[in-house]
């Protein structure tokens, strides 16, 4: 083959390919941070989840434009950038012909709650590709595509190490450690569970978030390296706080409340969503009983418990059902 000469794509047996990506349940911390060049830039930590998530299943079709990519179900056009700009970078790296294809997506994740949807199904839709044409795509790779295709993108092509991420560059500014503090997340959907458009929310930036956020983090840093669980509320509870002059929830004063009242240690919110949590740790005295009391007290005060999940493998862990739904569950079953 010449220098000159470009190899069309794989053959049949190898032109279809899967992916699949994680959420997450919003953010413990984000805000405005100093990189290692002293600038500030937008970053977060995003509260990892397992289970849920988005799965995609892209096919070549050979001969296509390469701009020929149909989605299912429409209307996923993030996906669908991410499908183009993948096909591309996955030809150069086999030195072929881009294609087009059909990119076939499922999930089971509510869309505009701050669970990283749509990085979801970004994330699914380049491993797709690039399982298609059999290219191992490195996580710095799919930021970047995710960041080009969404504007902005969570750190889930990452795993779940806890991460200073900078969203809208999509590189890491900080690894924090191996893994979050243990925590037991009572879940639950604010505003009844409505979209949040993330695009229309401010972006605040003050000359002293600098040194706000710069202390969270030290904090968080403590928090992941002592595995302090009680550390990790007050950050993600005074991130969550910093976050209401542009998110405004309602609830927000019954949520604190309710972790104030229930033994918990704090909570955590969707910084560009609806989702939020209520921190406990596992290792507290009568950790069976705080949970009730939290899910009964989130019920009476209208605000929709979705989940219980750890940061940890446990068989604690808990499903309700999602928002947008007339049922409401009385406790969390232990």
């Amino acid at each position: 083959m010449t220098a000159t000469t470009r190899r069309t794509v794989p053959s049949a047996r190898d032109t279809e390919g899967t992916g699949r990506a994680a959420c997450h349940h919003g953010e413990i911390l984000q805000g405005v941070f100093l990189d290692r060049r002293r600038r500030p830039v937008h970053a977060l930590v995003t509260l990892p989840m397992h289970g849920p998530g988005s799965t995609a299943r892209f096919a070549h079709r050979p001969g296509s434009a390469p701009d020929e990519v149909t989605v299912t179900p429409a209307g996923r056009t993030k996906a669908r950038a991410a499908a183009l700009l993948a096909v591309r970078e996955c030809a150069a790296h086999r030195d072929a012909e881009p294609c087009g294809g059909e990119l076939t997506l499922a999930g089971d994740l509510p869309i505009g709650l701050g669970m990283g949807s749509s990085t979801s199904d970004v994330i699914a839709t380049v491993r797709a590709v690039a399982d298609s044409w059999g290219v191992p795509l490195p996580a710095e790779t799919i930021a970047r595509i995710a960041v080009r295709a969404e504007g902005a993108s969570d750190p889930l092509m990452h795993g779940s190490h806890p991460l200073l991420f900078a969203q809208r560059e999509g590189r890491i500014l900080e690894v924090l450690g191996a893994a979050l503090p243990p925590a037991v997340v009572v879940g639950c959907a604010l505003a009844g569970g409505a979209p949040v458009d993330t695009l229309s929310l401010p972006a605040l930036h003050h000359d002293d978030d600098l040194a706000a956020y710069g202390h969270l983090r030290r904090m968080l840093r403590r928090a992941v390296t002592a595995a302090d669980t009680a550390l990790l509320g007050r950050v993600s509870t005074a991130s969550a706080r910093l976050r209401q002059r542009v998110l405004r929830h309602q609830e927000f004063p019954a949520l604190t409340g309710i972790a104030d009242s229930t033994g918990a240690v704090g909570v955590q919110i969707a910084h560009s969503g609806n989702v939020a949590g209520i921190l406990f740790d596992p290792r507290a005295p009568g950790l069976h009983h705080g949970l009730r009391r939290c899910t009964r007290a989130l019920d009476r005060e209208g605000i929709t418990p979705t989940r219980t999940f750890t940061t940890f493998a446990s068989p604690i862990s808990e499903e309700f059902p999602w928002t947008n739904t007339s049922r409401k569950p009385s406790a969390a079953r232990t």
